[in-house]
Formats: structure tokens, sequence, C-alpha cells
């Protein structure tokens, strides 16, 4: 349920409708970046949705009271028609610009996590990636340098001027983590993990949330509103494709997820084409059919010598790729920005949130 207060109701008038949506046992919570106020009902409405509606109706200082009726009450666009636009140190993303997330899978040591991300700054990229702790499915497998990586991704964001996002894993990181990087990663395996996805919520940093590989849309909008539930509604949705039958790619990407993200959700919306394929050579065509679909921005992994990676190297591309397939991507997304936008459901972007870390 959403109640649109009128245009100069006193602060009081809101405070009476908060108190009233309390006594029913749910809680009120204001929507960001409206011109007015407005309200929005959480809590298991049903059993008092005709009686509520019918006192809040009542009271004075109310334009509209609306039912919502998606699952996902804050991440749906029925609840904020506008598109949500987060900005981090500088960098916008949800604006109609193109958001480019490249470095690293894993940070392997200092020097490479410098040189690699000196590289995608002068050609393209507009946010730093790298991977301090890694989830990998071989307990064998590299896990990452941990803290230290953490220390060598926030001296790399001091050298390029770039904002920066990584992985979270669990709970008890997210204080430290949060400390070092400006956006906070939920990876495909934690999406639904319900205490990480709380945490997150109240870390004061932005935070993208990636789809579980066998997770439907509305499944993954509801861990996106565990986030803004929160009190986090800086999100960003990253589609990193889903396991279907097929195994000659990584995963299968759905692309479908863009379009249909930005009808139901005012989240900008990213593509994750390195983990969707798995292959180095794809990558670019899946980036530039991503960005021809209307997202928003894409992430992908960048190595100096991705032969001799220690996570993910076939799917890294090299400093020359990825200069290569960032000029693409901004030649398709300066002819296809305009003719993406759906007129009957998305409303011109006015809602702007900021963090900085400096």
């Amino acid at each position: 349920m959403i109640i649109v207060m009128s245009m100069g109701a006193a602060e009081q008038e809101a405070n009476n409708v908060r108190d009233q949506i309390r006594q029913y046992g749910l809680t009120p919570h204001d929507n960001y970046g409206t011109q007015r106020v407005v309200i929005a009902v959480l809590g298991d409405i049903a059993p008092v949705r005709d009686v509520l509606m019918s006192k809040l109706s009542a009271m004075p200082g109310i334009e509209s009271v609306t039912s919502i009726s998606k699952p996902y009450k804050l991440a749906s666009r029925e609840s904020h028609p506008d598109d949500t636009i987060i900005e981090v140190l500088g960098t916008k993303i949800g604006d109609g610009g193109l958001t480019i997330m490249a470095g690293p899978c894993a940070i392997e040591n200092r020097d490479m996590m410098l040189e690699t991300a000196l590289a995608v700054a002068k050609t393209g990229a507009t946010i730093l990636r790298g991977g301090a702790f890694k989830p990998r499915t071989s307990p064998y497998s590299f896990q990452g340098l941990g803290v230290e990586g953490l220390r060598y991704l926030a001296e790399a964001s001091k050298a390029t001027g770039l904002p920066t996002i990584t992985e979270v894993m669990e709970p008890g990181q997210v204080e430290i983590v949060a400390k070092h990087s400006d956006i906070l990663q939920v990876g495909t395996r934690n999406m639904q993990n319900y205490s990480l996805l709380t945490a997150v919520g109240k870390a004061g940093r932005p935070v993208m949330l990636k789809r579980g590989y066998g997770a439907t849309i509305e499944e993954w909008l509801m861990a996106a509103e565990y986030i803004v539930s929160s009190g986090n509604p800086h999100v960003i949705l990253c589609e990193r494709g889903i396991r279907t039958f097929e195994t000659y790619t990584r995963n299968t990407l759905d692309l479908t997820a863009v379009p249909l993200l930005h009808h139901l959700t005012h989240l900008p919306v990213v593509v994750d084409p390195s983990h969707a394929t798995g292959k180095r050579w794809l990558v670019k065509p899946m980036a530039l059919a991503a960005v021809a679909a209307g997202a928003d921005g894409i992430m992908v992994e960048v190595h100096p010598n991705p032969d001799e990676a220690l996570s993910d190297g076939e799917q890294s591309l090299t400093f020359e790729q990825f200069e290569d397939m960032a000029s693409a991507l901004n030649q398709i997304h300066g002819q296809v920005r305009t003719l993406i936008k759906d007129p009957f459901t998305m409303a011109g972007p006015i809602k702007v949130v900021g963090t900085s870390r400096h």
C-alpha cells in the first residue's frame, strides 16, 4: 500500500498517518527522493487491507491511497515510478549514461591490481572491480587475499579516482569491506542469504545484487526488497546468467531480464557477460547485446595476462580486448539510449542518492 500525502500537507498529518499504520502492527516507510511525502506500508497487510484503506482515506492531508499488487513493495515501479539513480564519488549509475565496471576477478597482488586499475581507467572503466574474498567451487582454488586485497583495491581507487566494488560473503565481513570499498557486491551464491542481505541493507553503502543462478525474477526482486526494507535504497541488480541444460557456456545469459526489470522496478540493471559466458571471446558480443537491450551498465573481468590468472582466466579480457570492447560499447550506447525506454511505464529519472567514502 502506498499513501501519497497532499502537496503542502503538514508534517503532523504525515505523522498521524504513520501512527495509524503502526496501530495495525505494520511499518511505515518513507519513499526517498519524491517531491511530496509518500509513505509505503510494510508487513502482512492482507488481513487489514480494507479497513486500513478506509481509515486512511478519511484522514486529512492525504491525496491518494493505492494498493500495490507486487510482493516486492519498495523495489516495485508501482511504489516508485521514477528511475533510481545512484551516485558514488561523482559516478552515476542509472542516469541514462553507461556504467562500465572492470578489473580482475581476484586481486592477486598489489602490482597486478594497480596495473589493471590504471589500464581500465584509461580506456573506459567508470567503476573498478576486484575480488578480495573469493567464493570458489573447489576448496583448493585460490580464495583471495582477504583484507590485504581490500587495501590494494582502496589504493588503486586513490590512484585512479574510480569508485570500487567488491564482494562481501558473510555478515561479519560487511564492516571491513564497507570501510575499503564504495559498493558492496552480493554474489549469486548469496542472493538468498537473508542475514547478509539485512546486514548490507544497514551498511550505508550501495549494494549490487547478483541474480542467483537458479532464481526467478520475482525471487531476485524479493531479495532486493530485503536490502531496501532494511534502510538501503541504493541497490543495483546484476544479471549474470542462469543455469540451464546448456553446457557449452558457463551459464545462459538471460537478456530478457533487462527490459523486464526496467518494467517492474526502478532499480538500475547491469549485466555480467564474463560469468554468463565463461569464454572471453563471447564477452564482447554479449556485452554489446546487453547495452542494446537497455542495460545501465556491464561488469567484466580484465587481467594483464589472463592465461596466468589465479581465478577465471578463461573469461578475463586482456587490456587490448577491454579497450576495444569499451569503445564499441560506447558506440552502441550512443545509438540506442533514446530507444530503449518504455514510455508507458518509465518516467524520467529524478531520484539521486549519494554516498562517498572519502
